[in-house]
């Protein structure tokens, strides 16, 4: 005779090793501070290549209008400028994606930690199982 609960663990376990299994369990091999820190230090890194390759795109498009009337005191305006947009761009993408990622690691060692759990079930069924017979 089946068992249906035996049958629906079963069945969530497959679902989860299907969709969330691999990138969970890479997730959760790191403590969380170091997988939020990890991915935040990757997020600021691209951040900052794809600002200044924009800096470097906009100079490159519009560089002879803005050296044209250019004096010392407008080129410490313009650094000024383009350095505190930078850093706001980096604090608020900073904070943006450490939320993000410490997030994500909790959900994943919550989906982790259930996957567990019905696996631990399922061999204590099968383990009843077995008893039953003998």
């Amino acid at each position: 005779m089946l068992d249906k609960k035996k049958i629906r663990l079963m069945t969530r376990t497959a679902i989860y090793d299907k969709e969330y299994g691999r990138e969970d369990l890479k997730i959760t091999d790191y403590y969380q501070k170091d997988y939020v820190s990890l991915n935040v230090w990757i997020t600021l890194i691209l951040i900052t290549l794809g600002f200044f390759l924009l800096v470097a795109l906009l100079f490159m498009s519009s560089g002879e209008s803005i050296v044209e009337g250019l004096t010392i005191v407008r080129m410490l305006i313009l650094a000024a400028v383009v350095l505190g947009a930078y850093l706001s761009l980096l604090v608020i993408y900073g904070i943006g994606v450490s939320t993000f990622y410490k997030k994500r690691h909790i959900r994943a060692k919550q989906r982790v930690k259930k996957y567990m759990r019905d696996l631990s079930r399922l061999e204590k069924m099968n383990l009843k199982k077995e008893k039953s017979r003998s």
